[in-house]
């Protein structure tokens, strides 16, 4: 008698979960005529892109099998993230189509790659997966606005346009931000890196007095960009607000590049986050931040 109740006092308490209302959706702003969640998930631990080394960039690879990725995927859905943003690349195109396939909302936001930049025909194309929007890359932008080719970026932005998603605009130069928005640009948001990680040798030497090793995260860097960033009347995707995994040796740091995120962006501005689920849920860490910072607010 005493097995049976527990039988089922457990299936009561199976029951009680699985019909439980998912998390209510994060706050969100409008892109468009989309509403996306101000945390939108990021896709470069996926793709062994850790703005690091080589060697985390292949244990980040050796982890994110297809099945890891969509995991996790699901679960920021799952947690009340709606947006993914990723980089046109073979095994992502192929991981958002697939989970697409399965079943999955999630809304994405893609960024260029050279291919998409140096021919403009694959544009179109690439529009008729699904994206929400397409990105001019940031590393390019800042190339391209350095040696003077503007015409270029805006050349990619109309054909961006004519292919009937949002247009974007990613860059890690504030100047760029402030330029583009006096100049009145036809594009629908910015990408903005907190970091300038594309400075070259020589500006590098010039305000250093040396080229460190590595990339290069500055502390001066993020007020910089957040004061652009609020200054711009387009809404803002802040992404690297962790320096690339730099600010993750506690929970504390973590909460405070968070905190400081979202105290210096605007109300329909978001941030972008990698995540690497393979130690700790951080999806769940993550969206509980965001929770917690924005009730506050």
């Amino acid at each position: 008698m005493t097995t049976r109740r527990r039988f089922l006092g457990a299936s009561a308490v199976l029951a009680a979960r699985s019909s439980a209302a998912p998390p209510a959706l994060l706050p969100t702003i409008r892109l468009g005529k989309y509403e996306v969640t101000r945390l939108i998930l990021g896709a470069n631990p996926f793709y062994g892109f850790s703005h690091f080394n080589r060697l985390l960039d292949q244990h980040m690879l050796e982890w994110s099998t297809p099945e890891n990725v969509l995991k996790t995927v699901r679960a920021c859905e799952e947690n009340g993230i709606n947006t993914w943003q990723l980089s046109d690349a073979k095994r992502g195109l192929e991981d958002v189509q697939r989970y697409r396939q399965e079943g999955g909302k999630i809304q994405w936001i893609l960024l260029s790659s050279r291919r998409m930049e140096e021919d403009l025909s694959l544009i179109p194309k690439i529009a008729k997966l699904g994206p929400i929007g397409i990105v001019h890359h940031g590393g390019t932008t800042d190339r391209r606005w350095r040696n003077g080719e503007q015409a270029k970026i805006k050349e990619f932005l109309k054909a961006v346009r004519d292919a009937g998603v949002l247009v974007g605009l990613s860059t890690h130069n504030p100047i760029v931000v402030e330029e583009v928005e006096s100049q009145g640009w036809d594009i629908d948001f910015f990408m903005t890196c907190v970091y300038r990680v594309t400075r070259t040798d020589a500006e590098l030497e010039n305000l250093l007095g040396q080229r460190p090793l590595g990339e290069v995260y500055l502390p001066q860097d993020p007020p910089r960009m957040y004061r652009a960033v609020r200054q711009s009347r387009k809404p803002c995707l802040a992404f690297k607000i962790l320096a690339a995994g730099r600010l993750t040796d506690s929970p504390q740091s973590i909460d405070r590049a968070f905190q400081f995120a979202f105290d210096n962006i605007k109300p329909t501005d978001a941030i972008i986050v990698g995540m690497y689920p393979r130690f700790s849920d951080q999806v769940r860490d993550n969206v509980e931040r965001v929770r917690r910072i924005l009730a506050k607010t």
